[in-house]
C-alpha cells in the first residue's frame, strides 16, 4: 500500500468515509441470491472473476488494477484486463476500499459495457468481506457497488473482534487434515465472521473466507474450494499472474509492452482469449485467439520491445539484460500463487494484519481490505 500521507487525512474526510461505509454496509446481503449457489455442483455457474490492485515495486502511488474472468468449472481464462493507475486517496487503516475499489469498479463497468457476455457471475476478491474492523471490507464494498456476488479471500488472519493468531488458533489449523476442512472464525461478539479453509492437500496454511455480498458463507467456502488447483483460488491466482506478467515486461529504458504477457512470445498456440494489443501508438497488431489462423501465425515476436521501439521512433536498441532478468515471471508449482501477486507496500501489509497495523514488512498477508 502506498505510504501514508504525513498527518493523515483531515477529520472531515474520515467522517465522510465512515458515514459512506455505514450507508453501504446496510445494503450487504449475506445469503444466497442465485439458484446456482444452492446447487451442490454449482450447476448454472459459468464464469468466475478475480480482482486485485498491486503496487509497482518502489513506488508509493503507481499501481496496477486487474480483472480476470475464468470459465467454470474449467477454470480457463476467457477475459483479462489491467491498467496502471495513480492512487490519490490517502491510506487509512480500515478504509482501504476507498483507495482501491474505484479502479476495480471501472474495470467491471468497462467489461459490462463492452462485453456483457463475459461478465462474471461472482467475484473472488483478494481481501476480506465482513471479516473487518467495521464488518465492511473491500469484498463487501465492491459487491455492493457492482451488485455482484462477492467473496473475500484472505491469506492471513485479520485479528479483529477478539480473533487472534495464537496457540489455540494454530492448533485448530493443525487439525485441518485434508482439502475442504474448515473451522469457523467466531468473534467475541458471538458472530461468525468467516471460515478458515484448507484449500489444498499440499498446503497446511489456510485461507480466510468471508462473505462479501449476495452469497452465504457456506456457499462461499464451497466455491473457493472448487476454484483451487493450488492453495490460492484460480481467479485470484490468475490475477496475480497477470500482475506479474505486466511487471516483467516493464522495461528499464522507458519502453513497456503494457498488457502484453509472456504468452505472446510463446506463440499463437499459447495465447489466451484475446484482449491483447501492442501498446505502441498507431500499432494495430493484436494477438490471435487460440487456433485462429491469420497473418501473425509464426510471428510470436512481432510485439517485442524492439518492435515497440521502432514504432515509437526511439533510437538505438535497449541495453541487453541477463537471460534470468528477461524470463517472464512464473508461478511456482505446488503451493502456487503465494507470492505471485503485486509488491505490497509496508502500509498495505500492516493494514492487512491487526487493528494497530503492527507487523513486520517482510510478512505478506491479505487482511482488512
Amino acid at each position: 500500500m502506498a505510504l501514508e500521507a504525513a498527518g493523515g487525512p483531515p477529520e472531515e474526510t474520515l467522517s465522510l468515509w465512515k458515514r459512506e461505509q455505514a450507508r453501504l454496509k446496510a445494503h450487504v446481503v449475506d445469503r444466497d441470491t442465485e439458484a446456482w449457489q444452492r446447487d451442490p455442483a454449482f450447476s448454472g455457474l459459468q464464469r468466475v472473476g478475480g480482482v486485485d490492485v498491486s503496487f509497482v515495486k518502489g513506488d508509493s502511488v503507481r499501481a496496477c488494477a486487474s480483472l480476470v474472468v475464468l470459465s467454470f468449472p474449467e477454470l480457463e481464462v476467457v477475459y483479462e484486463e489491467s491498467r496502471m493507475v495513480s492512487l490519490t486517496a490517502p491510506y487509512v487503516s480500515g478504509f482501504l476500499a476507498f483507495r482501491e475499489v474505484p479502479f476495480l469498479l471501472e474495470l467491471v463497468q468497462q467489461l459490462r459495457e463492452k462485453e456483457p457476455g463475459l461478465m462474471p457471475q461472482v467475484l473472488l476478491v483478494d481481501g476480506n468481506g465482513v471479516l473487518h474492523h467495521r464488518g465492511f471490507g473491500v469484498a463487501c464494498h465492491l459487491g455492493v457497488l457492482t451488485d455482484l456476488p462477492c467473496v473475500g479471500v484472505a491469506k492471513k488472519l485479520l485479528q479483529v473482534d477478539g480473533l487472534e493468531n495464537n496457540a489455540l488458533h494454530k492448533e485448530k489449523i493443525r487439525l485441518l487434515q485434508t482439502r475442504g476442512d474448515s473451522f469457523p472464525l467466531l468473534g467475541d461478539s458471538g458472530t461468525v465472521l468467516g471460515m478458515a479453509l484448507r484449500s489444498h492437500d499440499r498446503s497446511t496454511r489456510p485461507l480466510y473466507i468471508s462473505v462479501g455480498h449476495r452469497m452465504s458463507l457456506e456457499a462461499a467456502v464451497r466455491l473457493t474450494c472448487c476454484c483451487c488447483r493450488f492453495r490460492i483460488p484460480e481467479p485470484v491466482r490468475q490475477v496475480h499472474l497477470l500482475l506479474c506478467s505486466r511487471r516483467s515486461w516493464e522495461s528499464t529504458d522507458g519502453v513497456s509492452v503494457g498488457l502484453l504477457s509472456p504468452w505472446l512470445r510463446a506463440g499463437p498456440s499459447w495465447w489466451p482469449h484475446g484482449h491483447r494489443r501492442c501498446c505502441a501508438p498507431g500499432c494495430q497488431v493484436q494477438a490471435l485467439l487460440p487456433g485462429q489462423a491469420g497473418p501473425l501465425q509464426g510471428k510470436a515476436d512481432i510485439c517485442s520491445r524492439e518492435h515497440i521501439r521502432k514504432s515509437l521512433g526511439l533510437p538505438g536498441p535497449p541495453t541487453p539484460r541477463s537471460p534470468k532478468a528477461q524470463r517472464p515471471v512464473a508461478c511456482p508449482k505446488g503451493d502456487s500463487g503465494e507470492s505471485s501477486g503485486g509488491a505490497p507496500s509496508p502500509q498495505r501489509q500492516a493494514d492487512r494484519t491487526t487493528p494497530g497495523g503492527r507487523r513486520s514488512t517482510a510478512q505478506h498477508q491479505v487482511g482488512q481490505r
